[in-house]
């Protein structure tokens, strides 16, 4: 049975960007359904890694807004939609490589702590109250994100010590923990072996499928982008040049031309 797709969630109007001269992206317009696995694909510097860091608030656009569940902005910052349930993981991961992986996932519950856990020692050295029944209910959500991505046996070692394809399911778990409406995934595959690949794939799909989780994605293996996304956008030169089905974007004769290669 295939999935629900819901409404707009997400609504890129419009947006340019430069830096300085040179012009990162050009009047980009695309849309993300609820619930979908939406793959933004590109040769390298096309303005892929550009256009997630203005959605995400990292970069502020020139022109254009983002509409995100019916609210429209121009500009906004890194912790507003941080807060409004968009989380990000980077190309280049940015772990804490001296913590543990419960730790470093527990970082991705910080903006849904209400208590001041320190404050809340002083008046109560015990450790009895709200604070302590708060910390134990993050702690069960991050254990749950543990099980979910199969890495039990490695919740107390330091993620330094982790093979990269375990780091970057570190990244995507810590992302998970702020129960984001919708993850931006910046080349989660990169560097990855084949069987890694192939969990990383898996994982992203039971994302989007048991938490209902809409999906973002850049990625560079395009078996990968054609298999799991509802919808493809194509940038080239900062320039939008093809969007639809995967089946769509992959008979587009721009596209074949600029990315995909010439067909014979």
């Amino acid at each position: 049975m295939s999935k629900k797709i819901g409404d707009v969630i997400l609504d890129v109007q419009n947006i340019s960007l430069r830096f300085g001269g040179v012009k990162a992206l050009t009047d980009i317009s695309f849309n993300v359904r609820e619930r979908e696995i939406r793959s933004i694909i590109g040769p390298n510097g096309a303005g892929k890694s550009s256009m997630l860091n203005c959605i995400n608030g990292v970069y502020q656009p020139q022109e254009g807004s983002i509409v995100f569940r019916g609210q429209t902005f121009s500009q906004m910052n890194s912790r507003q939609v941080a807060e409004m349930g968009i989380a990000r993981t980077f190309q280049n991961l940015a772990l804490f490589k001296g913590m543990s992986v419960v730790d470093n996932i527990m970082t991705g519950r910080n903006l849904r702590i209400k208590s001041n856990l320190f404050m809340q020692a002083i008046r109560n050295p015990f450790g009895i109250g709200g604070a302590q029944r708060e910390e134990e209910q993050h702690r069960e959500f991050v254990e749950h994100i543990i099980d979910f991505l199969e890495i039990q046996a490695y919740r107390k070692t330091p993620v330094g010590q982790l093979s990269y394809g375990l780091q970057k399911r570190v990244d995507l778990g810590r992302a998970l923990a702020m129960e984001p409406k919708v993850l931006l995934l910046d080349e989660p595959m990169a560097g990855m072996n084949l069987e890694e690949k192939q969990d990383m794939s898996r994982f992203i799909l039971d994302v989007n499928d048991e938490f209902g989780t809409t999906v973002v994605l850049i990625e560079h293996d395009m078996g990968v982008v054609m298999d799991i996304s509802d919808r493809v956008v194509v940038l080239d030169y900062g320039r939008k040049i093809g969007d639809g089905t995967p089946e769509e974007v992959r008979s587009n004769d721009e596209v074949i031309r600029a990315y995909l290669g010439t067909t014979n």
